[in-house]
């Protein structure tokens, strides 16, 4: 029994081991044939609005009520140090530091990379993407590629929405609702937010959330086994494999971030 166990375990290993390979290579793939996508630029403005104007639903509303929520819990917390009016600073780090890229890159992966590897994956069923190929057009060029910068390109821009939303609303729970002085808010708020050590910081990681989340997307779709269960099982595996890379890379970009300063 146990033999077996190491085994299969030793096979796993490998076998992660090997699509990790696999992934490099093929992100190489992408950023060398993406000329062809910058020359046709509207195949990647195409992709912007797919990926990012129509994921702004879930990052307003989602960002305004974590907004409003740190709101309420900043308030409590402050209020029981006599610091309340310093609610504005706490709401801006959280948001424009941690809570604004991880959470809208983890909705963005949900949304927009399901649907980038669900689309490549019924493109690679249907063979559309082998159909390509005998047409001498390359389907990365052609598909991966503008999908893949779309997703670059649009992150950054999903995450200061969502990060500019939770600033409203913390600042409608807790100067409209709870009576924080609304000029103690603001002022306080500029005065702590640095432009370079906080919010670029924050733009920093959604770029490479933003790239993250896209290569697994595509390389998932891509590599799905062409049948619906196989498309059905990659999209899963985008959803967790990204959620896990944005945590992941969030703790050594932090780290490397509060080290650097």
């Amino acid at each position: 029994m146990k033999p077996n166990i190491v085994s299969r375990l030793g096979a796993r290993t490998l076998n992660a081991i090997g699509r990790l390979g696999t992934a490099a290579r093929f992100l190489l793939q992408i950023l060398w044939r993406s000329g062809t996508s910058w020359r046709r630029f509207h195949l990647i403005i195409r992709e912007i609005y797919a990926s990012g104007v129509l994921s702004l639903i879930i990052i307003l509303v989602s960002g305004l009520f974590v907004g409003m929520v740190l709101g309420l819990q900043g308030y409590q917390t402050l209020q029981t140090y006599g610091s309340a009016q310093s609610l504005g600073v706490l709401v801006a780090l959280s948001l424009v530091r941690e809570l604004g890229p991880v959470v809208a890159a983890l909705l963005f992966a949900s949304r927009a990379g399901s649907a980038i590897t669900a689309e490549v994956g019924l493109m690679k069923t249907t063979e559309q993407l082998q159909a390509m190929e005998m047409m001498a057009v390359d389907p990365v060029a052609r598909i991966v590629a503008p999908r893949f910068w779309g997703g670059v390109i649009s992150m950054p821009f999903l995450a200061a929405i969502f990060s500019m939303t939770g600033i409203y609303g913390g600042y409608m729970v807790g100067v409209r609702l709870l009576g924080v002085d609304d000029g103690a808010f603001w002022a306080q708020m500029q005065s702590a937010v640095d432009f370079r050590e906080d919010v670029l910081n924050g733009v920093i990681k959604s770029v490479v959330f933003g790239f993250a989340i896209s290569t697994i997307a595509l390389f998932e779709g891509y590599d799905a086994t062409p049948t619906a269960e196989g498309i059905s099982r990659a999209t899963t595996r985008t959803v967790v494999t990204s959620s896990l890379a944005i945590l992941a890379l969030d703790f050594v970009l932090t780290a490397f971030m509060f080290k650097g300063s």
